[in-house]
């Protein structure tokens, strides 16, 4: 078990967390921010900063790109928060974790993935996502309102109509389905029948986190297999444990291919983490969507997020309070 130093974890948001414009801000105010982006744009051989800062918002929203770029936010914005601090991630952070892609934005933040590695995984990971499942043929659903337990018997209720997974358990009352798109449609119906809150399917390209993601599954096992990965500064709270990876970069390896397929077990992680003695969790990059998930999950935890240079103040002042 891991000596608690801080109570504090820090966690990196996923995709869906997108918006034109997003680091800007950050690189017009702090050069260390810039040299992140431009690290990235180097590492892909396009300028993916300017289609960050400038859009247009369907090509930042497409897999490829929106991957890489809500990496290079946290990073850039990590980077930040450790030079105005004065303190490595180490010195202020028990556990790291993110959600889905997130997860790589916080092995490089830990040291366990070069910045240049990640970003071009991160691209191969959004085109082999993309191209697993043809377009149209896929879908994702969020049920509103729906516990887990609840969710798990709609997804098997219409896994009679094709492939219906689990793909995320956000927090309660809101997890997320993917697969074949007849199964997600029976599985929007049941879930009306059940009096679920709310059921829309979700504005996404392709069926994250099921079984029909195992192709990419594959690309990712063949690419992780050419990288190195170093043993992290902080431990990482795995999406597919909801608890810390161990035993070393092996296990790293094998938790990021799993991960394509199998459920991202967000409201776990943050449990797990608020039990071993996290109090305080500080969202790293673009947007505040887990923010948002964290106080629905355990209003205990001080949650806030750092996403710009107004958030940059606070954050400095709870790391060297």
């Amino acid at each position: 078990m891991t000596l608690i130093k801080t109570g504090r974890a820090i966690v990196f948001p996923g995709q869906g967390s997108q918006a034109v414009g997003m680091g800007k801000a950050l690189a017009d105010a702090y050069p260390v921010a810039r040299e992140v982006f431009q690290q990235v744009d180097d590492a892909l051989g396009d300028s993916l900063s300017k289609l960050m800062f400038e859009g247009p918002e369907d090509a930042l929203t497409l897999t490829r790109n929106a991957q890489p770029a809500l990496m290079a936010v946290s990073i850039a914005a990590l980077r930040v928060l450790e030079g105005e601090s004065g303190k490595p991630i180490d010195e202020f952070a028990d556990y790291v974790a993110g959600h889905s892609l997130g997860e790589y934005s916080a092995l490089a933040a830990v040291g366990a993935l070069g910045l240049d590695d990640t970003a071009r995984l991160l691209r191969l990971r959004g085109e082999a996502m993309q191209t697993a499942v043809p377009v149209g043929e896929g879908a994702m659903a969020a049920l509103l309102g729906a516990e887990i337990d609840v969710a798990t018997e709609i997804a098997g209720q219409a896994s009679k109509e094709g492939v219906c997974d689990l793909a995320n358990d956000n927090a309660p009352g809101q997890a997320v389905l993917s697969g074949a798109k007849p199964a997600i449609e029976a599985a929007i119906a049941l879930a009306s029948e059940r009096g679920i809150r709310k059921a829309i399917m979700l504005p996404v390209s392709a069926p994250f986190h099921c079984a029909l993601m195992a192709p990419a599954a594959e690309r990712m096992a063949e690419a992780l297999g050419e990288v190195t990965i170093n043993e992290p500064a902080v431990p990482l709270v795995a999406n597919v444990l909801a608890a810390p990876v161990t035993g070393g970069p092996a296990k790293i390896r094998e938790s990021l291919v799993a991960q394509v397929t199998a459920m991202v077990r967000w409201r776990e992680s943050v449990l797990w983490m608020a039990g071993n003695g996290v109090t305080s969790i500080l969202e790293v990059g673009a947007g505040k969507v887990l923010t948002g998930l964290h106080k629905r999950i355990d209003r205990s935890i001080a949650a806030s997020a750092l996403g710009g240079p107004d958030d940059v103040e606070a954050a400095v002042a709870a790391i060297n309070a």
